[in-house]
């Protein structure tokens, strides 16, 4: 699983960390990060239900990591 996160979309809204608080975070400006090791994706069930959750589709999960 691959995790990436669009800065240019993100909004702040912290849904993500809300989410799969696993994986995700709010940086010091309240933008969606992900913690150490997440962009590798880290296997979290809900890493999938955050992009779901995020109002603007910032986030994208995808198999592989490619």
């Amino acid at each position: 699983m691959h995790i990436d996160i669009d800065k240019d979309v993100c909004i702040g809204a912290g849904q993500c960390a809300l989410a799969a608080p696993g994986v995700f975070t709010q940086d010091d400006d309240g933008y969606s990060t992900l913690l150490p090791g997440g962009e590798d994706g880290t296997g979290d069930p809900m890493a999938r239900a955050a992009a779901r959750a995020c109002p603007v589709g910032a986030i994208t999960v995808r198999d592989g990591t490619a």
